[in-house]
């Protein structure tokens, strides 16, 4: 079991800067699920794996780092009832996610300063993620 911390400052600007790029995203996606068809072949497709991938890591960094709860799975269950994807496409989802908590459980077992400057990396990422395709894609 990981060994929580209270939540800082910084933390706690970083969660209410959460729901900013998900509002984006989710805006976004409500307009590309129109497309179920091409929903595969969309050149939204690697954004929308690689925020996945960023859910994921904020969910293992952000409850390493002493936030309590599961937003960050509760996101991406969002994202994918949203999305609404065939069962290939939740798998490579759900593998993008996976591969984001993953990436970081050899790398840390406490909460240092390189994973709160990870945290605020990916929070940004994320952001910019979902900016991106919601000004792109979105109507």
């Amino acid at each position: 079991m990981f060994r929580h911390k209270a939540l800082s400052r910084h933390d706690k600007v970083l969660m209410t800067r959460a729901s900013p790029f998900l509002a984006a995203w989710l805006a976004a996606s409500m307009t590309l699920t129109a497309w179920p068809a091409l929903a595969a072949e969309a050149p939204f497709e690697p954004g929308l794996m690689r925020l996945a991938e960023v859910l994921g890591s904020l969910h293992f960094l952000r409850n390493l780092c002493g936030e309590k709860g599961d937003q960050w799975r509760v996101e991406m269950e969002e994202l994918l009832a949203s999305e609404n994807p065939d069962p290939e496409r939740r798998a490579r989802f759900i593998a993008s996610f996976n591969r984001g908590y993953r990436s970081f459980g050899g790398t840390y077992t406490q909460c240092t300063a390189s994973a709160t400057e990870a945290i605020s990396r990916y929070m940004k990422e994320g952001e910019t993620l979902s900016r991106d395709i919601a000004s792109r894609y979105g109507n």
